[in-house]
């Protein structure tokens, strides 16, 4: 908001306040002197008629006419003709018409008397006859004759007359409605003029500031640091002049030093843009971010939990003596373009390119509080991703292509790795080894994708049960120590979806190993046997089914961990 917009909002309800809050009380009290005094003479005019309709029957009574019709109807002639009297009896120029109505009605509403024509409908009888019955002695109204009145009554008992001394309501509050429109012309007229001067006075206060502000933007705008501000006031505004001058003159002195480190910056600026565009295409961008950020901390290799993920394609040597080379290298292009996109859309680090095998990892150099389950969401999208790259082979008449996937997690080495000529930001230590080792494992368990029992603990830990918050579905199949090592390790395998019976048979399923791995064989057998009957190419099931009928009739050693060590990779 504009200076002088400020000073108008600010000393506008200043002035407009005080002259309301006076006019509107100007207003109440002559108000309620004028609708007193009306009321007062409307009171006065039914007091007087009143007092003279008394006199007339006090007249019959002492004479003893009273009860004859004749001089009954005299008096209520002479009640009548007093009552266009103090009608008649107005300070008003003889063209206006006279408003005023007395009148009364009997007791069914009926008018009897009227100093003027008047026709009450039955409903403004009732309302009349309801106001009468209130014993209401001050002033009313109501609509009367088809007309909104202002009314003083009386009930007179000799005639069994209500008698109503009225006044159109319109012209009773005449001088009070002139009065209002005039409070109201005058708030307004007031209001006006005091949003005029302010606005000429704002003017006068804020030009000076907007000639400043003007001459200011005019050297900033244009970048002419020999421009100066015109001191024309020996005020407060000549001082911010003349010190915007002095800083201009600062300014000017430090321009040139400062375009100088502006051009270094920008040529350092699109240096370092140069060398991200390059390197993106072989290292992870997270990893650039972190070296110019620390360079030398690069230099240092670091242990981090991590997730690592490789993925293989199945067969790939028969695939690749299928195709021309131009057309292998054209699949495969498709086939990474894709794969990478949903690790790195997943903030995986896609590590290496092994032949026709992906390695990626999770949680280094950035790390986040979701890499696991990040790199088996990967896995599977790769998985679902693969259903549209074999889609498009078929159209073109090339070979579809399969895949195996191996999930661990755990500790590793993590840094550049290699010499001063040639190095690789990567991860070394059993933890890829035996991601790797899973990968292969995949032919043999007919699994597309398989993870190890530590990524699936941290998926455990994560959730307050197996499926709760998951979009997957896990299957314990063996425990088994690679080549190399003689330590068992659960694996499992793991799908997005499942058909009804593939869900009941895997329940049935991780039961059986339940049973399985507390020697319960007999039991697991059953239990092997009945997946079967719902998914009889069940490779696992099967297998399982003939070692737990085997341990059945020849029990392990009591030392038996249910390990399977595995002879080759």
């Amino acid at each position: 908001m504009k200076i002088r917009a400020r000073i108008i909002v600010t000393v506008l309800p200043l002035i407009i306040v005080p002259l309301l809050l006076g006019e509107v009380a100007s207003y109440f009290s002559a108000a309620n002197d004028i609708s007193r005094g009306a009321e007062r003479f409307l009171s006065y005019k039914a007091a007087d008629l009143q007092r003279y309709a008394e006199s007339q029957w006090a007249l019959l009574v002492e004479n003893r006419y009273a009860g004859r019709a004749d001089m009954d109807a005299a008096a209520q002639k002479a009640v009548e003709l007093y009552a266009q009297s103090i009608i008649a009896y107005r300070d008003v120029p003889a063209d206006i018409p006279i408003t005023e109505k007395i009148f009364a009605v009997d007791g069914s509403g009926e008018v009897v008397m009227k100093t003027s024509d008047i026709t009450l409908s039955d409903t403004e009888k009732e309302t009349l006859l309801a106001l009468f019955g209130e014993e209401n002695g001050g002033i009313m109204t109501a609509t009367l004759g088809g007309v909104e009145r202002v009314f003083r009554a009386f009930y007179f008992p000799p005639f069994r007359w209500y008698i109503v001394v009225s006044e159109e309501k319109a012209v009773f509050y005449h001088d009070i409605n002139s009065i209002k429109y005039q409070t109201i012309l005058i708030i307004a007229a007031s209001s006006a003029l005091a949003v005029a001067l302010l606005i000429l006075l704002s003017s006068m206060l804020t030009t000076p500031l907007s000639t400043l502000t003007r001459a200011m933007s005019a050297i900033i705008t244009e970048g002419d640091m020999s421009g100066r501000v015109p001191v024309e006031y020996r005020d407060e505004t000549g001082t911010l002049a003349g010190t915007f001058n002095m800083m201009i003159t600062g300014l000017e002195q430090a321009y040139h030093e400062i375009k100088r480190h502006a051009f270094e910056a920008v040529l350092a600026r699109k240096k370092e843009q140069r060398i991200r565009q390059i390197f993106q295409k072989y290292v992870p961008k997270d990893l650039i971010d972190k070296f110019f950020a620390s360079p030398e901390s690069m230099l240092v290799g670091d242990n981090r939990e991590v997730s690592i993920l490789f993925s293989d394609i199945r067969g790939f040597t028969t695939i690749s003596e299928s195709l021309r080379p131009d057309e292998l290298v054209h699949s495969l292009n498709r086939y990474f373009s894709g794969q990478v996109d949903i690790i790195m859309n997943r903030n995986g680090i896609v590590d290496k390119y092994i032949g026709d095998a992906i390695m990626a990892f999770w949680g280094a150099p950035v790390k986040h509080e979701d890499d696991i389950m990040q790199s088996v969401l990967s896995g599977l999208d790769m998985i679902d991703a693969l259903q549209t790259f074999n889609a498009k082979q078929r159209e073109l008449g090339k070979p579809e292509f399969h895949i195996g996937i191996g999930i661990n997690y755990g500790t590793v080495t993590v840094g550049n790795i290699g010499s001063e000529r040639k190095m690789d930001y990567t991860v070394i230590g059993d933890t890829v080894n035996l991601a790797s080792r899973l990968e292969g494992l995949t032919k043999m368990y007919h699994a597309d994708m398989l993870i190890s029992e530590t990524v699936y603990n941290a998926i455990r830990e994560r959730n307050s049960s197996l499926h709760s918050g998951l979009s997957f579905h896990v299957r314990l199949l063996d425990t088994v120590a690679v080549k190399g090592k003689t330590k068992g390790v659960k694996i499992f395998a793991v799908k997005r979806s499942l058909t009804e019976k593939e869900a009941k048979a895997w329940s049935i399923h991780n039961q059986g190993m339940k049973y399985y791995y507390n020697r319960f064989f007999a039991e697991a057998a059953a239990q092997f046997r009945e997946a079967l009957t719902l998914i009889p190419e069940d490779v696992n099931a099967s297998m399982l089914l003939e070692r737990a009928k085997v341990y059945a009739h020849n029990p392990p050693p009591p030392d038996w961990d249910g390990v399977e060590v595995m002879k080759s990779k």
